[in-house]
């Protein structure tokens, strides 16, 4: 990848776009992870406003101590960036006195980490609408169109996806160049939703390397029944994935009725 170039492409699309939409900038949610330091290292770059929002809810004390010290690293390199913190813990909590849980408590627990991200996504668009900003994605390739691993209406909600054509891979290659500070580099991917420290592989079942992968081949027109091992398990696994979340990456379904019925 030359990555440079990228760089240069997507701040000057950034700018692009907010220009045509009349607006000063964008906001972004910065969780202490690589994606969130790219997306908004890179919206920094573009000079105009740009708000990185931290929204604990019951957060690990890692992801908390990584996002801070990626926003006074922005802070300090870019004067157009600006912070501000919303603990979303009591809203969370007393979201789960006024509704029924009467399901299984896996099934709850993952009910309520879809929920603290449309929480922050409900966030961010309050500050986009106080400020006119856009609200920026951090969703990369893998996850947005291969495993579809995040939230509809959550962190999948947003005005424009900066790095959702970059593997996982090549989002590091770029946060390397931008000199993401490096206990972000080196941190195990993780969604942060369940309030531990739990990873992304822990969740899904296989490196973001392995996914990157069996994307390729997928998207080559392999099977399943191409490999064995753990090439197969991984293959098997990014299907599964791929098929369950199907719903998260194509438009929403419309019925549309039939002319002779209007």
């Amino acid at each position: 990848m030359q990555t440079e170039k990228v760089v240069d492409f997507i701040v000057n699309w950034l700018k692009d776009y907010a220009s045509k939409a009349g607006v000063n900038g964008f906001v972004v949610g910065v969780s202490g992870g690589i994606d969130s330091a790219v997306t908004s290292t890179l919206c920094a770059k573009t000079g105009l406003k740009v708000l990185c929002v931290e929204m604990p809810i019951h957060q690990a004390a890692s992801h908390v101590t990584r996002a801070q010290e990626h926003i006074a690293h922005l802070k300090s390199k870019y004067e157009n960036v600006i912070d501000n913190r919303v603990d979303l813990t009591p809203v969370f909590e007393e979201f789960k006195t006024e509704v029924l849980a009467d399901a299984d408590q896996a099934t709850v627990d993952m009910a309520l980490a879809n929920t603290r991200a449309r929480l922050r996504m409900t966030t961010l668009y309050y500050y986009a609408g106080l400020y006119k900003l856009l609200v920026a994605g951090t969703g990369n390739k893998v996850e947005d169109f291969g495993v579809g691993f995040y939230t509809k209406y959550g962190d999948g909600g947003v005005d424009l996806s900066p790095i959702a054509d970059l593997l996982k891979s090549e989002v590091y290659e770029i946060g390397k160049f931008l000199s993401v500070p490096e206990s972000i580099m080196l941190a195990s991917p993780s969604d942060g939703l369940f309030g531990d420290a739990r990873s992304d592989e822990d969740q899904i079942g296989a490196s973001y390397p392995e996914l990157e992968w069996a994307m390729k081949m997928a998207d080559s027109g392999r099977t399943a029944a191409d490999f064995s091992g753990r090439e197969q398990k991984v293959f098997n696994i990014y299907k599964r994935f791929n098929t369950a979340n199907k719903h998260k990456m194509i438009p929403i379904p419309i019925c549309e009725i039939p002319n002779n019925m209007l």
